[in-house]
């Protein structure tokens, strides 16, 4: 799909990805502070996230009505689309956050990320007959590589295999998000109100068994958290990545979505003091490395 088609340029839409990378590394900080102030876990914050921000969007909407435009697409596969997002989007952020609380911020977001870019090239050579070439295929492995070195030599509790595990899960609720909305139309503000509504009826039974209503002693920063997490790295980030992601290619999105690991192993070291072992800086470098490499395969097809 070409960006005429969703009147998005290509540049703008990088841009776009740029913002909402740096915006989604804090997400996870913002979760392991929820968790050490209240009993809320990975499915009931997801849950909240995904509600809140979608009435923040509903909000937008009412307030700045947009003319309507002609969408070319069926409205069945629109549905199929938008359900399919959704329950991708469930899958990713509810697995990522029981990552965080796993194995920690650092690690979880690394895997998550790191894994992200090997899956989603993966996806478009089989669902959209992407090639990878030489190089993308070289990545394919030193990916691997850096996941079995920070899983298999993680021996400390700094990494844990069912944290690596949950990161890998929400990589590839990414990576099928990133591929449906590639299939898109670009309506950025309509596709996430749809996605959100999914995503948060997908989410409610697992919020209600786990516990809806947390418990907190701090109710004031509690709410302040959820609030930041519903506007910013939600509503504001998920508008600018579903605009972006219909007219990038979806090895691309991956690549710029790189700096949100990077924001957040800066707020992990910063703001909770966790250090990462010898071990998994060695297989992050090597993740990072065939990430880098899926980079100038990216550069070489758009040249």
């Amino acid at each position: 799909m070409s960006h005429a088609s969703s009147g998005l340029p290509t540049g703008r839409g990088l841009l776009y990805l740029i913002i909402a990378g740096t915006t989604w590394g804090t997400a996870g900080a913002v979760a392991s502070l929820v968790y050490r102030t209240s009993d809320l876990g990975p499915a009931a914050l997801s849950f909240w996230r995904c509600a809140t921000g979608l009435a923040v969007l509903l909000a937008v909407r009412i307030a700045r009505p947009r003319a309507r435009t002609t969408v070319s697409e069926p409205l069945a596969r629109r549905a199929l689309r938008v359900g399919g997002s959704g329950v991708a989007l469930a899958v990713f952020q509810t697995a990522y956050f029981a990552a965080v609380r796993s194995t920690g911020l650092a690690v979880a977001t690394v895997v998550t990320l790191g894994a992200g870019p090997v899956l989603s090239a993966l996806g478009a050579r089989l669902v959209l007959a992407e090639r990878l070439g030489r190089s993308g295929a070289v990545a394919v492995v030193g990916a691997l590589a850096g996941l079995g070195v920070l899983t298999l030599g993680g021996a400390g509790a700094a990494v844990r295999p069912l944290g690596v595990f949950l990161g890998l899960l929400s990589a590839a609720g990414c990576c099928v998000m990133t591929l449906i909305t590639r299939a898109g139309d670009g309506e950025s503000t309509g596709t996430s109100i749809g996605v959100f509504a999914v995503t948060s009826l997908c989410l409610l039974p697992f919020a209600v068994a786990e516990g809806l209503v947390p418990h907190t002693g701090q109710p004031a920063l509690l709410l302040g958290l959820l609030a930041y997490l519903a506007t910013v790295p939600t509503a504001l980030a998920y508008g600018l990545y579903f605009a972006a992601a219909a007219v990038v290619r979806p090895t691309t999105v991956s690549v710029v979505m790189l700096l949100e690991p990077v924001s957040a192993a800066v707020l992990a070291v910063l703001l909770f003091g966790e250090h990462l072992t010898v071990t998994t800086l060695v297989g992050t470098l090597l993740m990072l490395g065939a990430v880098a490499g899926l980079a100038v395969t990216e550069a070489r097809v758009a040249a």
